[in-house]
C-alpha cells in the first residue's frame, strides 16, 4: 500500500542540518537513479508545495477523480516542470501503476501533456498553467461524464409518459391524465434547467481563456 509523506514528515526530513529537499528537475549527489532527475529544493518550498498537494488532492472528490490524480494534477501544476513518472512516484510516494495510471487519466483529461527531453528517452509530462483553461477543461468532462448523461436519460423518462407511445393509452383518460400532466411537468421544468447547464458548459469551454476570466470577473463584480 503506498503511504504518502506528509509535510511534517518531508520537513523533518528536509531540515536536518538546514538541509533541502529533493525535488522535481536534478539529480541527487548519491547518484540514486530513482532521484536523477530532482533537485533540491528549500525546506519550505517543498513544505509548502506539499501542502499544496495536499488540499488539491482533497479536492479531487469534487472534480469527480481520484485523490491520487488530483494529487499528480497538483505537483505537475506546482512545480511548473517537466516530469517523467520516476519523479512522480519519488515526490509522491506512489506506485509506477498508480503514477502511469494517473497521468494518462489527466493527459485524457487535456489537464496534462505529454513532451520530451533532448537526449533522454523518457516521457515527461507537463500541467497547463493557465488556471482558466485548466476550469474549462474540469468543465468539458465533467459535462461529458455526469451532465449528458443525466439529460439523455431525462428525455427518455419524458418519453415514457408520452400518451401517443404504444400501451400509453391509458394516460388520456382523465384520471391519467390528472397524474401525468404535473408529472411531465416536473420532469421538463429539470430538463430545461440541465439543457441550460449545457448550452453555458459549452459555450464557457468554447471561449478564449482571457475572454472566460473577463467574463468570470464581471459576473462577480455585478451587483
Amino acid at each position: 500500500m503506498d503511504r504518502r509523506r506528509t509535510p511534517a514528515e518531508l520537513e523533518s526530513t528536509a531540515s536536518a542540518g538546514n538541509a533541502a529537499v529533493p525535488g522535481p528537475g536534478s539529480g541527487s549527489a548519491a547518484g540514486d537513479s530513482a532521484n536523477a532527475s530532482l533537485p533540491v529544493l528549500p525546506p519550505a518550498l517543498a513544505k509548502a508545495q506539499e501542502s499544496f498537494v495536499a488540499i488539491w488532492g482533497q479536492m479531487g472528490a469534487t472534480w469527480g477523480i481520484s485523490r491520487t490524480m488530483a494529487e499528480v494534477h497538483a505537483l505537475l501544476y506546482i512545480t511548473g516542470e517537466p516530469m517523467c513518472t520516476d519523479d512522480v512516484m519519488e515526490r509522491l510516494a506512489i506506485s509506477r501503476g498508480n503514477a502511469s495510471m494517473s497521468l494518462r487519466a489527466l493527459v485524457d483529461w487535456q489537464l496534462v501533456t505529454r513532451t520530451h527531453k533532448r537526449g533522454d528517452r523518457k516521457e515527461y509530462f507537463t500541467a497547463e498553467q493557465d488556471v482558466w483553461m485548466v476550469l474549462q477543461a474540469v468543465v468539458r468532462e465533467r459535462m461529458k461524464r455526469e451532465v449528458q448523461p443525466v439529460l439523455q436519460s431525462l428525455y427518455e423518462l419524458r418519453d415514457a409518459t408520452e400518451a401517443a407511445r404504444p400501451g400509453n393509452e391509458a394516460l388520456t383518460s382523465p384520471t391519467g391524465n390528472a397524474l401525468t400532466t404535473p408529472h411531465n411537468a416536473r420532469v421538463d421544468a429539470m430538463i430545461e434547467l440541465i439543457s441550460v447547464i449545457e448550452q453555458m458548459g459549452e459555450k464557457l469551454s468554447a471561449l478564449p481563456s482571457d475572454e472566460l476570466r473577463d467574463v468570470a470577473q464581471s459576473v462577480a463584480q455585478s451587483e
